[in-house]
């Protein structure tokens, strides 16, 4: 008889609403009937932002509070240090997991013992460019390597370490697909493996203030870390950066300011 196979998933939840909330129980939910429970045994650990929820636990879960101020990769840390089991899955919490997703990636894994870190295949994201043919795509690109589904081996984290906690919210992805990279670590995107990404809206909760911490006041340290070879180029950009905050606030009441903030944007990543 086959050993059950053992699989933590942290899913990072917002609960602000009725709707985010039910978003979280949604996929919650699929997860549970994707596998088969004799085979595949999924020990769900939810670490929900909205501390008005408490003592609330979702069903099937353990939902643990934390007084610690959110991170993306802190927050994944926390998860990861709770748990023990040899495969760890980071979701986020708006995805429909499909029929034998997990049993897809393990047998890929099972078949190639250098892979060691996989995305499963969504077909938003995915079948425009890249067919769900049962392949498995060695990449580490961004859109190909992507943050809402993390799936790898724990003894991973024995070569890389925690992730690093000063990404918040973005580059997080592009900080773990560089970290695969540095570290020669085999990621793939398994095609036979379909988990969907639906989208939520907890990134419009957000004040513009906090957007834009988030989201563009990650890039500087994105820069130093990976791409600053150049300390002048560095330290322009960091000087601007007032600038930049002043026009992305503004971006919405004035067509200069507009104009602006989309100029100074691809100093920063990007529109994204």
């Amino acid at each position: 008889m086959t050993e059950k196979i053992n699989i933590d998933i942290i899913i990072l939840s917002y609960a602000k609403s009725d709707e985010l909330k039910q978003t979280t129980i949604d996929t919650i939910n699929t997860l549970i009937e994707s596998e088969n429970p004799d085979k595949i045994s999924f020990n769900i650990l939810v670490i929900e932002s909205n501390k008005n929820l408490k003592p609330y636990q979702f069903e099937h879960t353990t939902t643990l509070y934390t007084d610690v101020p959110f991170g993306y990769n802190r927050y994944m840390n926390i998860g990861i240090k709770a748990t023990s089991n040899p495969y760890v899955c980071l979701c986020n919490n708006d995805l429909i997991f499909h029929r034998g997703w997990a049993s897809a990636i393990l047998e890929q894994m099972a078949l190639d013992a250098d892979l060691l870190s996989v995305n499963p295949y969504c077909e938003i994201a995915h079948s425009a460019t890249i067919p769900a043919d049962g392949s498995n795509i060695i990449s580490t690109i961004p859109g190909i390597l992507v943050g809402w589904c993390l799936f790898f081996k724990r003894e991973m984290l024995k070569v890389t370490g925690y992730f690093d906690e000063r990404f918040i919210f973005w580059y997080a992805d592009n900080d773990y697909g560089n970290t695969m990279e540095k570290h020669r670590i085999k990621h793939a995107l398994v095609t036979s493996s379909k988990v969907t990404h639906i989208g939520s809206q907890s990134h419009f909760i957000l004040n513009d203030a906090e957007r834009f911490e988030y989201t563009y006041g990650q890039y500087l340290y994105y820069d130093l870390k990976w791409i600053g070879k150049n300390p002048l180029s560095y330290f322009f950009k960091r000087s601007l950066l007032p600038v930049f905050r002043y026009l992305f606030m503004g971006r919405d009441h004035s067509k200069t300011r507009r104009f602006g903030f989309r100029a100074l944007a691809r100093l920063y990543g990007g529109i994204k």
